[in-house]
């Protein structure tokens, strides 16, 4: 779904700059590209699987590039390579995200930095980065964001706080590139069947947590809805773009979510106090990574894999 711009924005024969392309939805974004005739650059922190990626696509229209979303001068480099290899980038999609589960007076502080510098800096980064590039060939850039953004719940502080700054710093980036006619959108996604979705609900807390939430919210929904929507963004160069399509009302509804969520939340507030506990001894017994978050602990499965 997702608001139109101009006319049809044809990807055969452009080139996307994808961050997070290591597993899920980059992953399988640049499958999707590279399939309709799209160069791909894939960057990411994994480099066996991007180069695992990159030989499964195959031919000379894809190229992988290392990078930490937290270091701009990695970017720049990835930045420099992409135009170097293929001439230009003319469509981005700053998609890497890590997600930790616990409470923000809680947890480490630097599970709580390392969210924010990859979630929220590291899409300003990625910006940063690539937004001449997308100036001056008029072409689009994607920022992923989600329905944490406008709902926001507990054990989720930092992600939430770094969604919701996605949104605005996207809606701010959007009037300031629209004189060079490029277009800038914001992607909000509910859960979506991912490394980072399967490992978040593997976690103790959010199983608690996950038992008063409405079944249609609560159950992920196919990778390949969200891959459509963004598909469906590039081509409209939309402003907005979501999955499922229970997320869009919700966006136009924002201001009376976020109460409905408290009140729920708030009817048991032991409910929260053990999901706290659970939380940190889960963290004790190691299950969630320093670098990757809950995703290193989900069930591997190749990138791009839709089920």
């Amino acid at each position: 779904m997702g608001n139109s711009s101009t006319g049809p924005f044809v990807v055969a024969g452009r080139t996307a700059f994808i961050t997070g392309a290591a597993r899920g939805i980059g992953a399988a974004a640049a499958e999707r590209l590279h399939a309709k005739g799209a160069n791909v650059a894939l960057v990411g922190l994994e480099p066996e699987r991007l180069a695992e990626h990159a030989q499964r696509l195959g031919g000379k229209r894809v190229a992988w590039f290392e990078a930490d979303v937290t270091d701009i001068d990695a970017l720049e480099r990835a930045v420099t390579g992409t135009v170097d290899h293929f001439g230009g980038i003319d469509i981005a999609i700053a998609n890497a995200g890590v997600a930790f589960v616990g409470g923000l007076a809680s947890s480490p502080i630097e599970e709580i930095e390392r969210t924010l510098a990859v979630n929220l800096l590291g899409v300003w980064r990625t910006d940063r980065a690539v937004i001449g590039q997308i100036m001056e060939r008029q072409g689009y850039l994607l920022n992923i964001s989600s329905l944490s953004a406008i709902a926001h719940s507990p054990l989720m502080g930092a992600y939430t706080t770094a969604k919701a700054g996605v949104d605005a710093l996207t809606d701010a980036l959007r009037m300031e590139s629209a004189p060079s006619g490029a277009r800038v959108g914001c992607a909000y996604f509910g859960f979506i069947d991912t490394d980072l979705v399967r490992g978040a609900y593997a976690q103790s807390p959010t199983k608690l947590m996950n038992k008063g939430t409405p079944a249609f919210i609560r159950k992920p929904a196919p990778l390949s809805s969200a891959i459509d929507a963004i598909e469906r963004g590039i081509e409209r160069r939309s402003a907005r773009v979501w999955a499922p399509r229970w997320v869009g009302p919700m966006i136009t509804l924002r201001g009376v979510v976020q109460p409905l969520i408290e009140r729920r939340v708030l009817r048991d507030p032991g409910v929260i106090g053990e999901a706290l506990r659970l939380a940190d001894t889960a963290r004790e017994a190691g299950a969630q990574d320093a670098v990757l978050g809950v995703a290193a602990q989900a069930i591997d499965r190749p990138p791009g894999s839709d089920s």
